[in-house]
């Protein structure tokens, strides 16, 4: 009856009275007393302004350091209350058997975990319009503007470490900011500053952890490595949890006025639940990235697991390389390589042991809830229209809704065929322009090709023209018989199979096994011993040999620098050779991704993007198969065919003019060393300058190493004048974005990197003192700080660096 749901409605409201006022009492009683808020990280980071202008570098440290550390404080304390709240206040279904008790419950459950939410905050940070933080200074602090303050004030107080480390840090971030680079440069010089000084203040715990794991892994410590990537899964978890506590904040109302938000109850709801959901989805983005990167690393999480099953697995621990294999096969069921190594784990081990074996729960549990998210993501694209970008590659196809797939499919199909329209009128156009231009252009590049081999015993067996290309060349006699015999049993001797392919033997036919070593491993064995010192300097020597060759050669006006060099092997499986219509290596371009059916070239991540040029030099021909081809962009017409052949070497440019493969090795045994070259210094290979340092430690200082890329000196105290320090006007209110103001001296043009995203050019600095770079005390000469620079996420990875 009527008067019996009014009743029913009242106890319920009583209820969740009592219950609020019942809370608010025991934390009345729970409070600290004389307990301060925390002070807004704004308010100090002001102050911290205001004493850089006063020439109060102690008052800038003191405030500045105080804002960093009230910045973490503020995230911690809001994990904590999410985390506390979330204990207290679970949702549960009435037992009662009254739907209507349903709605009343969880709404008695949403009011008492805001409640608490609030009280909690309320209680540690005072109240909530204190720590309401500017966009513009939210912005300084993601670029860690702090950090080139601090920096500057530990250099005038004569605390070299800590300014170094400061740089470093702001560093990091903006790698186009040439005076900090310059500042980095100078440091490294002075006396008393420590390699263990440049250190990034604000690493991510997981990613250093994930990082240190894979250089031991790379290196072959094993066990080490486990260690590491174990403790980076316990690190991961954790910040992923913080992310996900942290998107549960106000609703962001995107681009129109909240005045004129008008939803209903259910709506809004709506509106704000998915935001946080997509927030949540977008957490792996977050916890994927570096702030050296322009892109998040692929498959971040299931890569620990890939990791660790083969380091497991060299460490003669099958029951966890079998546990981990399952594991990362619950993000990716269909992979041929896992399920092969898992297999292999489960002989090895025993069928009757293994098959108690499992995949980590945990992990199962975190998919399965990654899912339902995603699903109802997708029902509020479909329904609502809220953009959703799955960040997973993971993700099932079975998850996105039928109909979506069909709407997105049409669009596709709708926009391609825009798309072909436009591009066949754009096409008529293009094939006028490239026919006059063509001519020209092969002219020119035969006229440049063709340069002294350097050698008398090179000789160049075709060029271009009878390659059937450009910028291509086939050299005979870079080696002897001998020294291809002595890198053959380097490559058997200290090569690991899946070199620089995460491990994995069959990287690209099942048909063969894959192994490799770097020029810096093979020293560092020899180093240990393992292998003869002579052995791994012809390495190293005719690395360099093949190098000088393709410079002169190509007629480089700028040196070439090495971007990767790789002793390979490639052994045919026996048993498995018949009817194959597989390759060795697909066709593929050194520094584009190729889409040969779109006959085009994407000059983007993930490809190497920075070589230029590339050689092979061959060591052997004692093999069936194996042939080098040159095709077309198409990937299909084959233009030019290479025999291998012990001492000789096909260079080409990197570029969509060379595509290139490798026909399958059907018997025995196929070896030579990969090289690939850069124009850029920015990107040469971090390796090679590690293996020069230790040949220079092996065979002595005296011996030259041959070197074209510039040595930059330090400075000169007597002629060389650095800038002066710039730094923001003071901020009065937090809002207040800072703003470049120049000290007194002669201006100076700020220089921009080539190909980099730079601050506002034309800052004026300050020429009026220098550094004395054997003085661990320096007097006079500061290092720079530009306060108006932008970030600019430019430095790609190396091969081996995730």
């Amino acid at each position: 009856s009527p008067s019996l749901s009014l009743s029913t409605t009242d106890m319920a409201l009583w209820s969740i009275f009592l219950t609020l006022i019942l809370a608010g009492g025991n934390r009345a009683q729970q409070r600290e007393p004389g307990h301060s808020p925390l002070e807004p990280y704004d308010r100090l980071f002001s102050a911290a302004v205001e004493a850089y202008y006063r020439d109060d570098w102690q008052g800038v440290i003191i405030n500045m350091e105080r804002a960093l550390k009230n910045k973490a404080a503020l995230r911690r304390v809001k994990v904590h209350c999410w985390s506390r709240c979330n204990n207290q206040t679970g949702f549960a279904i009435s037992s009662s058997g009254q739907e209507f008790f349903y709605d009343t419950n969880f709404f008695n459950t949403v009011l008492r975990k805001a409640d608490c939410l609030k009280e909690c905050e309320k209680d540690k940070l005072g109240p909530y319009s204190m720590h309401q933080i500017s966009e513009e200074l939210l912005l300084e602090f993601q670029k860690r503007t702090p950090y080139n303050y601090l920096q500057m004030a530990y250099f005038k107080i004569k605390k070299l470490g800590k300014a170094v480390a400061a740089a470093h840090t702001f560093y990091v971030v903006n790698p186009e900011h040439l005076e900090m680079r310059q500042n980095l440069e100078y440091y490294r010089l002075m006396a008393g500053v420590k390699d263990s000084d440049f250190k990034d203040l604000e690493a991510k715990p997981h990613m250093e952890a994930f990082r240190t794991g894979v250089r031991l892994y790379t290196d072959e410590q094993f066990e080490p490595a486990i260690e590491y990537l174990e403790n980076a899964l316990l690190e991961y978890f954790m910040a992923h949890m913080e992310c996900r506590a942290l998107c549960e904040g106000p609703y962001n109302f995107d681009g129109y006025s909240y005045m004129d938000y008008n939803a209903d109850l259910f709506q809004a709801i709506t509106d704000h639940y998915i935001q946080v959901l997509n927030c949540k989805q977008n957490c792996v983005i977050e916890l994927a990235s570096r702030p050296d990167r322009e892109t998040p690393i692929d498959d971040f999480l299931p890569a620990h697991f890939d990791y660790l099953q083969f380091a497991y697995y060299n460490s003669e621990n099958y029951p966890k390389a079998i546990e981990c294999a399952k594991t990362y096969l619950l993000f990716f069921p269909s992979d041929e390589v896992m399920i092969q190594n898992l297999q292999y784990y489960q002989a090895v081990l025993g069928e009757e042991q293994a098959k108690f074996l499992s995949h980590r729960e945990h992990i199962q549990r975190y998919i399965n809830n990654s899912l339902l998210e995603k699903e109802l993501l997708y029902f509020a694209n479909e329904i609502f229209g809220v953009t959703f970008i799955d960040p997973d590659k993971w993700t099932p196809e079975d998850v996105m809704p039928v109909k979506l797939k069909e709407k997105q499919k049409v669009a596709r199909e709708t926009a391609a065929r825009i798309s072909e329209e436009i591009g066949n009128l754009m096409k008529e156009i293009e094939h006028l322009v490239d026919e006059k231009t063509k001519e020209s252009t092969e002219i020119m590049k035969m006229v440049k090709e063709g340069g002294p081999l350097l050698y008398n015993e090179v000789q160049v067996l075709m060029n271009a023209k009878l390659l059937n290309g450009t910028q291509r060349v086939l050299l005979d006699g870079v080696i002897t018989d001998k020294e291809c015999e002595e890198l053959r049993y380097l490559s058997n001797a200290a090569a690991s199979m899946g070199d620089g392919y995460q491990g994995k033997p069959s990287p690209h036919t099942p048909n063969e096994r894959f192994q490799g070593v770097t020029v810096l491993k093979a020293l560092k064995f020899s180093q240990q011993g393992r292998i003869p010192l002579k052995t791994s300097k012809l390495f190293y020597d005719i690395s360099e040999k093949t190098r000088r060759i393709l410079e002169s050669y190509f007629r480089l006006e700028n040196p070439l620098y090495f971007s990767y060099t790789h002793l390979v092997c490639r052994t045919a499986v026996e048993g498995t050779q018949n009817n194959r219509y597989d390759l060795s290596h697909s066709v593929h371009v050194d520094n584009c991704i190729l889409n040969s059916e779109a006959l085009e070239c994407r000059k983007e991540h993930p490809a190497y993007t920075e070589r230029d040029y590339s050689a092979i030099l061959y060591l052997n021909h004692d093999f069936e198969g194996g042939d080098f081809i040159f095709t077309e962009i198409d990937a299909k017409v084959i233009t030019a065919t290479v025999q291998p052949k012990c001492g000789r070497v096909v260079g080409f440019s990197s570029g969509a003019e060379n595509p290139h493969g490798v026909q399958a090795v059907t018997k025995g045994q196929r070896c030579a060393v990969a090289l690939w070259f850069t124009l850029d210094p920015r990107h040469k290979e971090r390796e090679r300058i590690a293996a020069d340092d230790l040949v220079k430690l092996l065979f002595g200082a005296e011996e030259e190493l041959q070197h074209d890329e510039e040595v930059i000196g330090g400075p000169d105290p007597d002629q060389h004048q650095p800038t002066e320090a710039l730094a923001a006007e003071p901020m009065g209110e937090p809002s207040t974005k800072a703003a470049a103001e120049s000290v007194a001296g002669a201006p100076s043009e700020q220089i921009k990197a080539e190909g980099q995203k730079t601050g506002t050019d034309g800052v004026p600095v300050s020429d009026s003192s220098t550094i004395n770079t054997s003085d661990s005390s320096p007097e006079t000469i500061p290092p720079v700080l530009d306060q108006k620079a932008s970030a600019a996420q430019n430095i790609p990875p190396e091969k081996q660096e995730l």
